[in-house]
């Protein structure tokens, strides 16, 4: 794909999504129909460090209750992804209340016996993949009620840019929990947000989209930045969006963060690897399979994802094929097997553009017709575009596995707003050996197409591998690892029993060979620099639990249960675990265990000493190179940290047909390889 292509492209979607519509989001909620005034947010202040591999998010906010009685306070954010919630504070007046995590049942029975008997308290909650939330028995008339919240997330790079979202907009997905509150957002006094990055490789740039005029973007050091926001009121309806791009030429690394406490406890250790491999471009015509969710909760998308698509058709060769399938209650076939020539993309892009949405989500059947008439002597790449909340027809995930092993099609998912079914896109994508992406109305469209064309224009690795030898290692969370494309990290968690030099081997296939790649780490007896490992390893655990009961490959009620015992043994709120509230006398009267006091209180300390500090260099095979010091695949320069014309929302159409153009020849070449 040419530049004048991608140059068009990202000039034409610039215009397109300038006029992306707002969504309802996060915010103060109250019963629809309720007598008593909405509640007031009058401060929301943000404070976020990322710090080599994962982002510390806290969250303190005031609320205020305008009515003559005791209100019950909720709250609604949405669960941002691979997110570990820790900690829930709430201030009643001077006395600060901590949150213990203890089975969903027994929080929530606590905590209502404390509200009936008129007592301080405090409840948190995961409702399923939409949001996080938080409760307050009661804040009295005319009275103001500080909170606070922290949750841990790890940090991939993708072709040489991280990528931090702080999510505000609502995903318009939970249509029963649409239908039961009503949202307020607005921040009447204090909003600030201050970012903290640092990084012990180099960073080249930082950028804020559409936060440009806002922002302030401060380099205290070589790897070093502080990002501030303020403003006097705001509304909690657009998402923050921070981009950091590399330094360019790095080579390919190992990067490991270890924790261990003490010489008696495993030690828990969260592994990166960036390869430094040569991935060959791929070219070669193919068949295109567009499925496009048209349901309910696409409103306000619709128009993006049209106008994206009909861009994409208008650049495909006369030798190619498309087809397009949308689905909302049902699937239907919009545009029928079609050669890309003039006059067939012109009447395509007139229906794809007519497009409207309604009624519910039946993914399956979208998928099920998108993977019929299929020619097995063409290479044919799947583009699915949904927030994946199937709600209509089949909706077990362990049927959607079956349905994509009945054919040698590759999925590349695009997972548009906050609140959808990134575990559901997630075992789609890693079942075909595609895989998915979440996108943002507020991304940056310059980087994130910069992004897919590097995908478009190289191979993948196969059958990838990690191995870990010399030293006993367990629970370790490399599901998913079938493939790896180009600029993609290897990100996996894992425990050990003592520390010890231990050899870790990446092994894969590349254009029909087996390759390997291979170094020696240490793993330490001793290192309480990053406590919070633990917490993002039993989250990175409970995700993978949660895959394979969704896939049918463990008993579900064997799952819950291995996820309850994680959540209370690691302090995290989960589907099955919730964080209550309460004073230190009232945890006392209950008999809760001091658990999650204990180990925020080992984070913080931890936090402390390394705010202290430059940022720790991570990398643990500088003396044995696992790619004999390879260049890592990063993007040139204006990528997604840089400069030039991007901001604006992201339409993911964009990058649907580049993506399936990499899938198609990859495909391609893996008959050619059999």
């Amino acid at each position: 794909m040419n530049g004048k292509t991608w140059k068009g492209w990202i000039l034409t979607l610039a215009a397109l999504v300038a006029f992306a519509p707002g969504a309802h989001a996060t915010g103060m909620l109250t019963p629809a129909g309720a007598a008593d005034q909405p509640l007031m947010i009058r401060d929301h202040d943000v404070r976020v460090v990322i710090d080599n591999g994962f982002a510390m998010t806290e969250v303190q906010q005031t609320f205020f209750n305008p009515n003559a009685r005791d209100v019950e306070a909720t709250y609604a954010f949405p669960v941002p992804r691979g997110a570990s919630l820790s900690e829930f504070t709430v201030w009643a007046g001077e006395v600060e209340m901590q949150g213990e995590v203890l089975p969903a049942d027994e929080a929530q029975r606590i905590y209502e016996e404390e509200r009936e008997a008129g007592n301080d308290a405090g409840h948190a909650r995961k409702n399923s993949f939409y949001t996080f939330e938080f409760r307050i028995a009661r804040i009295p008339p005319q009275a103001e009620v500080r909170t606070r919240f922290v949750y841990y997330q790890p940090l991939e790079i993708d072709t040489g840019v991280g990528r931090y979202l702080y999510p505000l907009e609502d995903g318009g997905t939970d249509d029963a929990g649409a239908s039961f509150w009503t949202c307020n957002s607005r921040v009447e006094r204090n909003f600030s947000l201050d970012i903290e990055l640092k990084s012990a490789v180099p960073v080249a740039e930082v950028r804020a989209p559409g936060f440009e005029a806002a922002a302030t973007v401060e380099r205290l050091e070589e790897g070093h930045y502080r990002i501030r926001a303020e403003s006097q009121g705001a509304d909690l309806t657009r998402d923050f969006i921070l981009y950091y791009r590399l330094q360019e030429g790095l080579p390919g690394r190992l990067d490991v963060v270890p924790y261990r406490a003490n010489g008696e406890g495993p030690g828990t250790f969260m592994m990166v690897v960036t390869p430094g491999i040569d991935l060959a471009a791929l070219d070669g015509g193919a068949d295109y399979v567009f499925v496009l969710d048209v349901s309910g909760s696409m409103q306000g998308k619709i128009a993006s994802l049209a106008n994206g698509v009909s861009r994409a058709v208008k650049d495909l060769r006369p030798q190619d094929r498309f087809r397009v399938v949308t689905f909302c209650d049902r699937a239907e076939e919009v545009v029928g097997w079609s050669p890309a020539t003039p006059e067939h993309v012109q009447a395509a892009v007139a229906r794809i553009e007519a497009l409207g949405v309604q009624g519910g989500t039946n993914l399956y059947a979208g998928l099920q017709m998108g993977l019929g008439d299929l020619d097995a002597d063409r290479a044919t790449s799947l583009v699915l575009v949904t927030d994946a909340v199937a709600n209509v027809g089949e909706v077990k995930p362990a049927r959607f596995e079956e349905l994509l092993r009945t054919r040698d099609v590759r999925v590349f998912g695009f997972l548009l707003g906050n609140s959808g079914n990134w575990p559901l896109m997630r075992a789609i994508c890693d079942v075909s050996g595609g895989f998915y992406a979440p996108v943002s109305n507020a991304d940056d469209i310059l980087g994130q197409l910069i992004l897919a064309k590097e995908k478009v224009t190289h191979e993948c690795l196969h059958d990838v591998r990690v191995e870990i030898g010399g030293v006993k290692t367990f629970d370790l969370t490399t599901e998913g690892f079938r493939r790896v494309y180009h600029g993609q990290q290897l990100v996996l968690f894992g425990r050990y029993k003592e520390g010890g030099r231990a050899t870790v081997t990446l092994r894969t296939r590349q254009t029909g060979e087996d390759r390997t790649y291979a170094t020696t780490v240490d793993l330490p007896d001793l290192d309480t620099d990053a406590p919070e490992i633990e917490r993002l390893w039993a989250m990175a655990k409970i995700e993978a639990i949660e895959s394979q009961e969704m896939r049918g490959k463990v008993d579900a009620g064997e799952a819950h249960v291995a996820i309850r015992d994680l959540g209370t043994a690691f302090q995290i709120v989960t589907d099955y675990t919730s964080m209550v509230v309460l004073s230190d006398k009232r945890h006392e009267a209950h008999g809760i265990e001091r658990r999650n006091r204990d180990r925020a209180a080992r984070e913080h300390q931890a936090q402390q000493v390394r705010a202290a500090q430059a940022p720790r260099d991570t990398r643990a095979d500088r003396q044995q190179p696992m790619f004999n010091n390879a260049p890592a695949h990063h993007v040139g320069g204006g990528g997604g940290g840089g400069g030039g014309s991007g901001g604006g929302a992201f339409d993911p159409m964009t990058c649907m047909l580049a993506l399936g153009a990499a899938g198609a020849a990859a495909g391609a070449r893996r008959r050619r390889e059999t």
